[in-house]
């Protein structure tokens, strides 16, 4: 998930009635190794793909065990670092080619009161989260603009659970449940829903769309209500 005009964030279970389709299986073990090792050999970091590879619409392997846990932790760093290069707030395996059910989360920046308060913003510090699943508490939602690192430059409006439960295991292979409310949450979605090749556009109202650009011209309030008006979405 990007860090731009939001300070903008997988296999979900527990999505709606109506949710994307989830991506196909295209890759094994063996490819993710393969994908792995070249990532580590690399001396730089790894680009971002981006929308039309065929990584961010592949259901990613989830982890058994694939690599050592040397290399898992390598990864994870290396991983950390991109998001942080990028900048974003959190970034999945197969962003960076490798598919993988991995993504990494954080988010440390300064944002206004007003926006925190408006986004129920509050900062999260890092963590990775290996074959993630998230349930939604109660019905309760909560709109606002997001962007994706993998689709730069657009910004739009996407509807969530405002608060969810997160399954994963971490990094050891512990078994970890978390709850998790109002931008953490939107964070942990939008990065598990990347693992079963969904992207936010997916979920996306259509009529919000906005380049990067015309967002900060027009849309860039703590609320969406201004442009929920003119953009009627």
């Amino acid at each position: 998930m990007n860090g731009r005009a939001a300070h903008t964030p997988g296999c979900s279970r527990g999505l709606p009635v109506g949710s994307p389709a989830a991506g196909k299986v295209l890759f094994t073990d063996t490819h993710v190794r393969e994908m792995v090792a070249a990532v580590l050999e690399s001396e730089s970091l790894p680009p971002i793909v981006q929308a039309g590879h065929p990584v961010l619409r592949a259901q990613a392997v989830p982890f058994t065990g694939q690599i050592v846990d040397a290399d898992l932790a390598r990864l994870i760093e290396l991983m950390r670092a991109t998001m942080h290069a990028a900048p974003g707030v959190g970034l999945a395996a197969p962003q960076i080619g490798i598919p993988l059910q991995l993504a990494v989360l954080e988010d440390l920046y300064d944002v206004p009161a007003e926006n925190a308060a408006a986004r129920s913003r509050e900062p999260m510090e890092f963590f990775a989260i290996l074959n993630p699943h998230y349930t939604p508490v109660g019905a309760e939602t909560a709109s606002h603009y997001e962007g994706c690192l993998s689709v730069r430059g657009w910004q739009a409006v996407v509807d969530r659970a405002a608060t969810i439960d997160l399954a994963f295991d971490d990094e050891t292979g512990s078994a970890r449940t978390r709850r998790l409310g109002g931008w953490q949450a939107r964070i942990a979605q939008h990065e598990t829903d990347h693992l079963s090749g969904t992207v936010y556009l997916d979920k996306a109202h259509t009529r919000s769309l906005a380049s990067d650009a015309e967002y900060a011209a027009y849309w860039a309030r703590p609320g969406i209500a201004e442009a929920q008006a003119v953009l009627n979405f």
